[in-house]
């Protein structure tokens, strides 16, 4: 078997095996009171997180979490996911993360990537950009953009990591 066939086929058995996930870079964020905390401390309990990459601008990025909100009380009975909403308004409008999320009513956490520094790492090109974390913190799908009903379809994926099971 030539070399070259030989190494992806490795390959593609290292990813079909889960072994190749990548992880959430290591970068500093702002809770919205202006602390500063790691993007690793983004934890909950070997459960399935929600990274959703959002701005106060980005009208397709509010209707997907408005649309999550709806259910997202369901979810976490049922799952125990936790979504944390990652705001990619630069320093001049971070200022307008914090009524406007109250003005929505949204209960998830909210952090501030000013510097886009979480976004560069995990390279979101466009948002709303949601990523699904398992347990151990290793991203497992991701989806961009945002259509009615995209949110049943993170819901799949979630009911399935939370039961341990392949997204294949």
């Amino acid at each position: 078997m030539p070399r070259s066939i030989f190494l992806l086929l490795a390959f593609s058995l290292v990813l079909n095996l889960g072994l190749a996930q990548e992880k959430v870079p290591t970068v500093p964020l702002k809770k919205l009171n202006g602390e500063t905390l790691s993007s690793d401390s983004i934890q909950n309990s070997g459960k399935p997180i929600v990274l959703s990459f959002w701005a106060t601008w980005c009208k397709p990025c509010i209707r997907e979490l408005n649309a999550i909100h709806d259910w997202y009380d369901q979810w976490q009975e049922e799952t125990g996911v936790k979504l944390v909403a990652i705001s990619i308004d630069d320093s001049r409008n971070s200022s307008r993360v914090r009524p406007f999320i109250a003005s929505q009513g949204w209960d998830y956490q909210v952090y501030l990537d000013e510097n886009q520094a979480l976004k560069r790492g995990l390279n979101v090109n466009n948002i709303p950009h949601t990523f699904l974390l398992n347990g151990q913190g290793e991203v497992v799908w991701q989806h961009t953009g945002y259509m009615p009903g995209d949110e049943a379809h993170l819901y799949e994926a979630i009911q399935k990591v939370a039961a341990g099971k392949s997204l294949d």
